[in-house]
């Protein structure tokens, strides 16, 4: 009898609350009948949809990430092929998400999002079979523009140690400061020219996703006074085929070579540090070369379109590489620790031909960097380039209307 009364209590108490469970629901379905007013249905938030973003790790491929999401197999063989046309999701990034959305109550799968890159998303919408019916899953897909919301942000600072570390101390993100860098790597080189009590400021925009801060994007326009003289850059869309910075006079700021044979990111230090004036081995020639010292295999770019003449070991320059622009210029690379390209390359501005190494006659690494005028060596860092192609007079009027309102708060 013991033992009945201890079975018979917890099943008498489970009784009562499951028949209170039971008066409350029905009690509440029946509350819940009556009419709402408007303005109470109005505050009652909508369902939304069930969404799980999974984390794509190196070695990780789409068919086992969506595996584990419980994904069935004839489901994810209908996605690959949907996206086949527009992306082959074989190529998913590690670092990057996959995305994947399904109804609020039956969690029915209904459709996968990929951001590609800062730019473009892949979404394939799929319409779930019916088994009891025999039909296929019918999935589409797309790749549309990420829908971000734009602000647009001003930010101004003054140089004390470098246009990096001061705009970082400033609270701008680095990916903005890096952008405005090479909106003036034709015009300042950064290693070298800035000095304290220079300014800059800039007008970008700001990326926002629900709400959320994302990332920098365009840089519309910029100031650096960099000694006294005033560089000013203006985005600007004149065609298809004519697109990018220019000055407050209609020509473009990309010139025929970009002033430092490496980048921003990777000099952004100080003042001068590590750079210096050197003579050439040639004293006679009255000639001068630059000297970037930089981390070990940090990339070294080419300063213009060429063709490589030159890629091999040179005695006391070591390893070397020798580019020719044109008719009147060539540019010599030299102390690599190892070659990006070969002898008979053509390349790009900003294309990587090596890394910065110390072969040679060298006592540390550095790039040694040199320029040629008609055969003469000149000083790269004295040549004045003329300014790139003017907006057509046609368009001139279109591109001072879009700048005024940047230019006033620049001048500001």
């Amino acid at each position: 009898m013991k033992i009945t009364k201890k079975i018979l209590y917890p099943a008498a108490v489970l009784v009562i609350i499951v028949a209170g469970a039971v008066y409350l629901y029905f009690n509440a379905a029946s509350v819940s009948r009556e009419p709402m007013k408007a303005a109470e249905a109005d505050t009652i938030p909508l369902p939304t949809d069930y969404q799980e973003k999974i984390l794509i790790e190196t070695g990780a491929t789409f068919g086992s990430l969506m595996a584990n999401a419980g994904i069935k197999s004839g489901l994810i063989q209908s996605i690959y092929a949907a996206a086949q046309p527009e992306y082959d999701l074989a190529n998913v990034r590690a670092g990057h998400f996959l995305e994947l959305n399904f109804a609020p109550d039956s969690r029915v799968f209904k459709n996968l999002v990929y951001k590609i890159d800062s730019e473009k998303e892949l979404r394939v919408d799929c319409k779930i079979a019916d088994e009891a019916e025999g039909t296929d899953n019918v999935c589409d897909s797309r790749v549309e523009a990420i829908p971000y919301e734009i602000k647009t942000v001003v930010k101004e600072g003054r140089i004390e140690n470098s246009l990096y570390a001061d705009a970082l101390a400033g609270g701008i993100d680095e990916r903005a400061i890096i952008a405005l860098a090479d909106a003036f790597q034709w015009s300042v080189d950064f290693a070298l020219d800035p000095r304290a009590g220079d300014t800059f400021k800039f007008i970008y925009e700001e990326r926002y996703l629900n709400g959320e801060y994302q990332m920098p994007g365009k840089i519309l326009a910029g100031q650096y006074i960099n000694d006294g003289k005033k560089y000013q850059v203006y985005y600007f869309k004149e065609s298809e085929d004519n697109e990018g910075y220019f000055d407050e006079n209609g020509n473009s700021v990309q010139k025929l070579f970009l002033k430092a044979p490496v980048a921003f990111k990777y000099i952004s230090s100080g003042f001068t540090t590590g750079l210096r004036y050197v003579e050439a081995f040639n004293v006679s020639t009255g000639h001068r070369a630059v000297d970037y010292a930089a981390a070990y295999g940090t990339p070294i770019r080419a300063v213009g379109d060429g063709t490589v003449i030159f890629a091999a070991y040179n005695g006391a320059y070591g390893n070397m590489v020798k580019i020719r622009h044109n008719g009147t210029y060539q540019t010599n690379y030299g102390h690599m620790s190892k070659f990006a390209v070969k002898k008979g390359a053509q390349v790009k501005q900003g294309d990587i031909i090596g890394y910065v190494g110390s072969t040679g006659f060298s006592t540390g690494p550095h790039l040694h960097y040199e320029m040629e005028k008609n055969g003469v060596k000149i000083n790269p860092l004295l040549e004045v380039l003329p300014p790139g192609q003017a907006i057509a007079q046609e368009n001139q009027e279109r591109f001072f209307n879009s700048i005024k309102e940047w230019q006033a708060q620049l001048d500001n």
